[in-house]
């Protein structure tokens, strides 16, 4: 097999990766196929096998197995491509560290931007309406509380696709948004994009702060007790990317002193979060446990991420992938 084009092989932002394209071939399904990816796989122009010595391509649909998917790639050696199952892809940092030279991979960022941003508008509504309280509540409250979305100033953290699919349903409630990335590029429905340096200035005006960035090492509490001291008290936090983009300890200080008027998290750290932990019974909290998408809702998205890819997998050009995975970034 030999490898085809001469085109390189870039990333969603349009950098250059440094692995050759992918050399086409058969295609191996783990750990278990269900008809649809197969289906996908064979739509495309692909040949779904057995893992052995000839696989060039391997769908991995386990996100918390990455030992599995090292396993297969240790007695695959002339695997070229590997579709990851999630968007985050931070269980499998250390395979795209180890084989990011050879393989390209690519992840579902994007796929499931529909069903997480909604759920990310559930928990910022949720929350600004003091539903935590009004669920819990067992007599009738007469004191005023709860906030419209409506004209606020919305802090979305990352660029992704549920960042953008977050702000074209925030679009509606005239809300003013900045967005905070690695870039100060502009991006569609943000009046102003700033860099992640710049966080600790634009926190004191937010009255929503929505987190979608990615979970890298550069990443890892973000949020801390000195974040939450910047802002509102009347301010209000959402996480449906990774709970350890959070200090959980500090989200936990700041709820309780007062220092923002409440959380909406379906991540955690721990994940999942132990029966018993503060945050369960914190005034202003809201959890869900990571299931602001179902496998029900993901399931055909995923597949249609799959069939892409393939094609792009088959193509002599080399390109088209959807979802790719940058070594260096770690997203």
């Amino acid at each position: 097999m030999t490898s085809r084009g001469h085109r390189a092989v870039l990333t969603d932002s349009g950098a250059p990766l440094p692995v050759p394209p992918p050399t086409s071939g058969p295609i191996a399904i783990l750990p278990s196929p269900a008809d649809l990816h197969v289906s996908a796989v064979s739509d495309a122009g692909g040949t779904v096998a057995a893992l052995d010595g000839d696989t060039r391509g391997i769908v991995w649909l386990d996100p918390r197995d990455p030992s599995g998917l090292e396993s297969a790639l240790d007695s695959a050696p002339g695997v070229t491509w590997v579709q990851l199952p999630f968007a985050g892809v931070d269980a499998f940092a250390h395979l795209i560290s180890a084989h990011g030279d050879r393989v390209l991979f690519t992840s579902a960022k994007g796929a499931y931007a529909e069903p997480v941003a909604e759920h990310a508008l559930a928990l910022t509504l949720a929350t600004l309406r003091v539903l935590p309280a009004r669920a819990r509540a067992t007599s009738w409250a007469t004191e005023p509380e709860g906030v419209s979305l409506y004209g606020r100033n919305v802090l979305v953290i990352g660029a992704g696709g549920i960042a953008l699919e977050y702000m074209r349903l925030l679009a509606p409630f005239d809300v003013d948004v900045t967005v905070v990335r690695r870039s100060t590029s502009p991006v569609p429905g943000a009046s102003r994009t700033v860099t992640t340096d710049d966080l600790d200035d634009v926190l004191p005006s937010a009255d929503v702060v929505m987190i979608a960035a990615a979970m890298t090492s550069g990443t890892a509490k973000l949020f801390g007790a000195a974040q939450f001291a910047r802002m509102k008290p009347t301010a209000r936090l959402v996480n449906i990317a990774r709970g350890g983009l959070v200090d959980t300890d500090a989200l936990v200080d700041a709820l309780r002193a007062g220092e923002i008027a409440g959380a909406g998290v379906d991540v955690t750290d721990p994940e999942p979060l132990p029966d018993g932990h503060p945050l369960w019974e914190t005034p202003g909290a809201i959890i869900t446990p990571h299931q602001a998408d179902t496998p029900e809702m993901v399931a055909p998205l995923l597949a249609e991420r799959v069939r892409a890819n393939v094609e792009a997998f088959l193509a002599e050009s080399g390109s088209g992938f959807v979802g790719v995975v940058d070594p260096v970034a770690g997203y």
